[in-house]
């Protein structure tokens, strides 16, 4: 097959997958980029489409499956590849290799702030508050204005026994998010 054809051939299918999917067709869009697959394994934007809509179907191990199998045969393609696996695997209780997939997502991307808050969270998950700290507090870093980092941050340190920690994150976050600061002193017994 000439490459014109084949490049034809995998836009015609491209095309047909994004119609179904702007129909709310998932089940018909999976379908095609499973032709797609047999005709091109290692297609990573099957691979990735795939993993998405079996996400969306509800197969999370079939996502899981598609997510590995993209990162496997495209290790260094998108530190968002990885961020899509390690999601997909803290959903689905896999916490040690969640935690793995967020560090070579971060690797790649050291400044992908949804994957450092995804290592916190399995690091906190796994009870490792230390880790967590520096986890997110380069989230924090990446994303200030963004109170989700900030409550976790003043979460692990309540648990790591660090009240004067999370009492200074909560007046931080009384600058800009008063609601979320009023959640943690209500939730932690801490005033600010």
């Amino acid at each position: 097959m000439s490459v014109k054809r084949r490049g034809f051939d995998a836009w015609r299918l491209k095309a047909r997958a994004v119609a179904l999917l702007l129909l709310g067709r998932r089940e018909a869009a999976e379908a095609v980029f499973g032709q797609m697959l047999e005709r091109w394994p290692d297609d990573p934007y099957a691979l990735a489409s795939r993993a998405h809509v079996r996400a969306q179907l509800g197969r999370r191990d079939d996502a899981i499956a598609d997510a590995q199998a993209l990162v496997d045969r495209h290790p260094m393609r998108s530190a968002a590849d990885w961020f899509n696996l390690a999601f997909l695997l803290e959903e689905a209780d896999r916490v040690e290799e969640a935690e793995a997939a967020f560090r070579r997502a971060v690797a790649l991307d050291d400044k992908l702030d949804r994957a450092w808050y995804g290592l916190g969270l399995a690091l906190i998950r796994q009870q490792r508050f230390d880790e967590a700290v520096m986890a997110l507090k380069r989230n924090t870093e990446l994303q200030p204005m963004s109170p989700y980092g900030w409550y976790q941050l003043a979460r692990v340190h309540v648990d790591r026994k660090d009240p004067e920690a999370a009492r200074k994150v909560i007046r931080h976050l009384q600058g800009f998010e008063p609601k979320v600061a009023a959640q943690l002193q209500r939730e932690t017994g801490l005033a600010p």
